[in-house]
């Protein structure tokens, strides 16, 4: 696009703001690098949640340069100070979290919240799930049930997070809607999906509880069945698996995943984070990224993100009370 020279001085000054106007809204639309920051290691939600992303943007054309960084410990706490210790290095990095990130902050896991950061957008949901191995003897999971019931310490439940977050807090959940008590489900903890999986098949737990992504891709391995998921109703990815409403057991989950970008990034920068998280819906890349994961597509960007945040920290944290989780 260029602009004519004309005599009226009217019309020079409405093409200059036209030309001034256009060249800014495609500087807002370019991002040429995304470094994504993953909180976690390999195999998890938040590893498949990012690099699926990038993923879909390096296909579109969105994004020149696409890098990521897998970084574990402290329950996402290292990935969170590393973000903001480094903030003035890190203008091109968008860290992935989810849920997790308002569970362990009411539980002190660390002392930072989504407000140290910069919330950029809620991106997707994914439901919960329970799988087991192939030759388990839970058929369903009312079979599971069955044996809670008789005695709880019997049955392991394995999660690629600490105690009291949200694996631990999905499968509370289940078994309290189902009749038991919550504080005796056996929760073993594992730091990342992929370590949680490998204790299911060595036999140290009976029954993973994960992400329903991760349980999809878990078992295409031919390894596991899904048991039950988490939605209110049955998934199109998977449309043999059962919620646990259709097993007659009022709970139903959804952990929204998303993007923060380091504390202090000018407003331009987080626009266009943000538009370019936007344009990305609109492709066919992304789409088949999504389908394959079996995620629910849940944008909030900016403060509509920050309003939800706000909202979920309080329904968590009022859950984890009558969990007993927090006093």
């Amino acid at each position: 696009m260029f602009c004519k020279t004309v005599n009226k001085k009217t019309l020079i000054a409405a093409m200059l703001t036209g030309c001034l106007t256009a060249g800014a809204s495609l500087h807002v639309a370019a991002v040429e690098s995304i470094h994504f920051l993953i909180p976690g290691g390999a195999g998890g939600g938040w590893d498949g949640t990012a690099r699926g992303t990038g993923e879909a943007l390096s296909k579109a054309g969105l994004v020149d340069s696409i890098s990521y960084e897998n970084m574990s410990g402290g329950g996402g706490g290292k990935a969170i100070a590393h973000l903001i210790e480094t903030a003035d290095q890190n203008h091109d990095t968008l860290m992935v979290n989810s849920t997790p990130i308002v569970i362990r902050s009411l539980s002190k896991v660390f002392p930072q919240s989504f407000r140290d950061l910069t919330p950029v957008a809620a991106t997707i949901g994914d439901f919960g799930a329970f799988v087991v191995k192939n030759d388990s003897k839970y058929k369903s999971f009312k079979d599971v049930v069955a044996e809670f019931s008789e005695n709880p310490r019997a049955i392991k439940i394995g999660g690629g997070s600490a105690r009291g977050s949200m694996d631990h807090l999905v499968a509370a959940m289940a078994f309290k809607a189902a009749g038991g008590d919550a504080r005796q489900v056996r929760y073993v903890a594992y730091d990342a999906g992929g370590k949680a999986m490998a204790g299911l098949l060595s036999g140290e737990t009976s029954i993973l509880s994960t992400g329903f992504s991760e349980a999809l891709a878990l078992a295409e391995s031919g390894e596991v069945r899904i048991l039950v998921m988490t939605g209110d109703e049955r998934n199109a990815a998977a449309p043999d698996v059962p919620t646990l409403k259709e097993l007659g057991y009022d709970a139903t989950f959804v952990n929204w995943r998303g993007f923060f970008a380091a504390p202090g990034i000018s407003d331009t920068e987080k626009a266009e984070f943000v538009d370019t998280l936007k344009k990305m819906y609109q492709t066919p890349e992304w789409e088949t990224v999504r389908a394959r994961n079996g995620w629910v597509e849940i944008f909030k960007p900016d403060d509509q993100f920050i309003a939800f945040l706000e909202q979920q920290e309080k329904e968590v944290g009022d859950l984890m009370r009558e969990l007993g989780f927090l006093k």
